[in-house]
């Protein structure tokens, strides 16, 4: 076979059907081509060396015109030419098609489509199943890298997101905030950290930091299966036609036929570090909840990865400590403003950024507690406080010297912060660096500050009962935004002055 895969010279095209089906014909002969290469060699046939490169979509833009100044996506910021590369064009197919319909409307010209010279690294090519370790010998495993081109870091950085990207002098622009080769990486790691297949995300993602929010949402997941829909009961929920969970455990809706994908799935010996668990509707606008622990490390090395599934919006739910006398056990904290001491993300989005507000999301979350507590005005204002939330990487901070200069509890009263945890800065300050809508709502679990920390027995009697309406709060809080409008949702308060195209 030819050590190269065939080459797809670049093509115009006015139609975003026909581009995307050759951004998948390109993709797909390369992945055959790696492959087959792969099965060649395991078996003993060197094929010698071997590259397979992505496909890419450009666009010549000659004005900074454009049909539509309504979206704060969908067009570029001035004439020249911009492009990227492109990846898993079945996963990403309905976004894809979006973002051609969208540049082709706005710039009325046409986006050629062809091979790039950005080569697949093996370890991209190979499907969700495939284990080769073990049939390799030492020597071939020696031999692998002089074969096929591995992953390079150096062609996956988030310079892009992070606004430090420059292209060399004559190179195109970005079209896209992250290349082909950074998108895969984060595929391959969501597999590993979730233990669920990236084509079961869903737009909407709520973040968590305890098991408990997990076993409740899990809990009416499988309830939600079990009961086909009843039309004098219509529930919001209804359309969600399976429920996934860790090692891909698909269980559809009740009448709901099975699908060949289902029997592949298996519960893993044990849960990964950060299980994901899915409510699947047809177009992708479910609802994904995972269980990022605690730490504001997970919480970015998640938030990292689902980034590049371009989701419409995420949002943190779980426990935090009550900095103020006048709050209680279970009050609701809603987030306007954070105080970054997490410290994970002082390289990519430095300190002096403001995270502000989203509005939508804000509105959303407010109207949502509303709704599931039944509470109005003054009522509400004495079981939910908006305010500063503090992220910090120190478990312990209360054991450090609050009398010293600079130490945590004055820094806490002087930034008029009213709760803290160790993961909400992480999730806002990474959703406002990958524009992606984001929002906090936290629940009270103690204050140590004023004595009130959790005892044996008390947690889980708090828990119990808490958990399940603040777990409501965040589901009603999806439905409020699915039934808005994704322009608002996706709004310019988070593109930058040069903006890339895609959403």
């Amino acid at each position: 076979m030819s050590p190269t895969a065939p080459f797809f010279a670049p093509q115009p095209f006015s139609d975003a059907d026909a581009a995307l089906a050759q951004v998948q014909q390109i993709y797909a002969a390369g992945i055959q081509h790696l492959r087959q290469a792969l099965q060649d060699f395991v078996h003993g046939r060197d094929p010698g060396p071997v590259r397979a490169c992505y496909p890419f979509v450009r666009l010549r833009a000659s004005s900074v015109q454009r049909a539509d100044a309504r979206l704060a996506w969908g067009f570029v910021a001035g004439p020249g030419v911009f492009e990227t590369t492109l990846t898993e064009p079945r996963l990403f197919g309905p976004y894809l098609r979006e973002q051609f319909q969208l540049l082709l409307s706005n710039h009325g010209t046409p986006l050629e489509v062809g091979s790039s010279h950005e080569p697949i690294p093996l370890h991209f090519a190979l499907g969700e199943e495939a284990h080769i370790e073990g049939e390799l010998t030492a020597a071939q495993r020696a031999r692998l890298r002089e074969i096929f081109d591995l992953p390079d870091l150096a062609a996956m950085d988030d310079g892009i997101a992070n606004g430090t990207f420059e292209p060399a002098p004559g190179a195109p622009q970005p079209l896209a905030l992250f290349t082909a080769p950074r998108i895969d990486y984060s595929l391959q790691r969501l597999r590993h950290y979730s233990g669920t297949s990236p084509a079961h995300f869903q737009n909407f993602v709520l973040f968590t930091n305890y098991q408990f929010y997990i076993d409740e949402f899990v809990r009416m997941g499988r309830a939600l299966m079990a009961a086909p829909p009843d039309p004098a009961r219509p529930d919001p929920l209804d359309d969600c036609i399976a429920f996934v969970e860790p090692g891909n455990v698909v269980t559809r809706r009740c009448g709901q036929a099975a699908e060949p994908i289902d029997a592949l799935g298996a519960a893993p010996a044990r849960l990964p570090q950060m299980p994901a668990y899915h409510l699947l509707r047809r177009d992708s606008s479910g609802i994904t909840m995972v269980n990022i622990g605690v730490g504001p490390a997970n919480a970015k090395t998640m938030s990292d990865h689902i980034a590049v599934l371009r989701p419409h919006a995420w949002l943190m739910l779980g426990h935090c400590a009550g900095l103020r006398n006048s709050q209680q056990l279970g009050d609701y904290v809603l987030a306007h403003g954070y105080v970054r001491e997490d410290h994970v993300l002082d390289e990519e989005l430095p300190l002096w950024v403001p995270i502000p507000p989203l509005a939508e999301v804000q509105v959303a979350l407010e109207t949502a507690v509303a709704e599931v507590t039944q509470l109005q005005g003054f009522e509400l204002k004495r079981v939910m406080r908006t305010g500063t939330v503090a992220s910090t990487d120190n478990r312990n901070w209360e054991l450090l010297p609050n009398n010293a200069q600079g130490g945590p509890e004055r820094r806490f009263s002087q930034s008029r912060a009213i709760a803290l945890d160790m993961e909400s800065a992480t999730i806002a300050a990474n959703g406002f660096r990958f524009r992606v809508p984001y929002g906090t709502l936290l629940c009270v679990s103690d204050k140590p500050l004023h004595g009130e920390i959790k005892l044996p027995g008390m947690a889980n009697h708090f828990y119990r009962e808490r958990v399940d309406q603040h777990l409501r709060i965040g589901l009603r809080t999806v439905e409020l935004l699915r039934a808005a409008s994704l322009s608002r949702l996706h709004s310019r308060k988070l593109r930058s002055f040069a903006e890339v195209a895609f959403q």
